[in-house]
This record gives C-alpha cells, sequence and structure tokens, in this order.
C-alpha cells in the first residue's frame, strides 16, 4: 500500500500481514480525496478512527493536515501506524491512541475538520458510533465525516447535525461523506 499524493507520494507504507486488516485501496483513497478537496475547506485537524495502517491519516499529513490523532483498539496497528509516521518524518504532527473508537470520543477534546471512520465491515453498531460523534464536539463546524462501510449497513441521512452530503460506491466499500452543519 502506498501514499497516493502531496509530499510523500509514492511511499510503502507497512501493514499487517495475513490480511487481518482490510486496507482502504489506492482507487478508493484518490476518490476519498477527490471529493475532500472539493468539500473541504479547512484541513488543521484530522481524526483517523478504525485507523488500522494509518493510511487516511498519513494521506492527509501528506496532503497538507497539520495535525492527525490516530485511533485503534488493536496494539499491532498502534506500532504499524507510529513506524510509519517515523518513515514519513511525521511524528511530531500526530498522535496515536491505542483504544476503541467509542472510548477516544469519550475524551478526545479537539474540534476536527476532517474525520475517517473505516470500521470493519461486520461491525453493525457503525451507525450508533456516528450518532455519537455527531452529538459530541468533535466535528467542527463544517467538519467533513468520511465513512467508509459496507453495503448491509444502514445508515440514516442526518445525524445531529451531521447530514448525508455525498454517497459513492467502489466495488463492495460504500463512501458515505457527511457534513457538520453550521
Amino acid at each position: 500500500m502506498r501514499v497516493t499524493g502531496g509530499k510523500v507520494k509514492g511511499t510503502r507504507l507497512k501493514t499487517l500481514p495475513n490480511r487481518s486488516v482490510r486496507p482502504t485501496t489506492s482507487l478508493v483513497k484518490r476518490a476519498i480525496f477527490s471529493v475532500l478537496e472539493n468539500m473541504a475547506t479547512e484541513w488543521n485537524h484530522v481524526l483517523d478512527l478504525y485507523a488500522g495502517s494509518g493510511a487516511l491519516g498519513i494521506e492527509a499529513l501528506s496532503r497538507g493536515a497539520e495535525w492527525v490523532d490516530f485511533v485503534d483498539h488493536r496494539r499491532k496497528c498502534c506500532d504499524i501506524i507510529r513506524a510509519n509516521l517515523k518513515q514519513i518524518g511525521e511524528t511530531q504532527r500526530a498522535h496515536v491512541y491505542c483504544c476503541t473508537a467509542n472510548k477516544a470520543l469519550s475524551f478526545l477534546d479537539t474540534r476536527y475538520d476532517i474525520i475517517f471512520m473505516d470500521p470493519p465491515y461486520d461491525d453493525l453498531s457503525t451507525g450508533n458510533l456516528l450518532g455519537s460523534l455527531a452529538g459530541s464536539t468533535l466535528p467542527a463546524e463544517n467538519s467533513t465525516v468520511v465513512l467508509c462501510h459496507a453495503n448491509r449497513i444502514a445508515l440514516e441521512g442526518v445525524y445531529d447535525g451531521l447530514r448525508l452530503a455525498k454517497e459513492r460506491r467502489y466495488g463492495d466499500t460504500f463512501i458515505s461523506i457527511y457534513r457538520k452543519e453550521a
């Protein structure tokens, strides 16, 4: 898996072996960042929930984000994210939290401009977490939430101020993009 754009474009990122994490494909990453370049006005603070290898957050750093918080509950994933950050020379502009997404929502207090959510496709609580995120103070005004999910996950069009702005399908991956209403 490689970074698809920005200052470290082409850098190969480490991932967990044996496909124990479903990495976001280059096609899907390029599509996500194409939409973000047209929609997101601020790239100051980014949150990468269910970060896995950190590919989405690292892509954001490469493309100009000032700060990224990574969240994953698996110790091996947290170690890989740290190694990938070190490899691209961005350890000073990021923090890795090794905990569940729900736990992170309970203590994070930054207002994020872009929030990535890429939960396991069999996680049926995705809509609940999106609702919790919408009800929190984490999404900044006019922030963008990018959710990668399977088509079997039923999502609402509005979650407490987060409104569905776009949906795209790439194979079995669906991307739902929500915007925080002002």
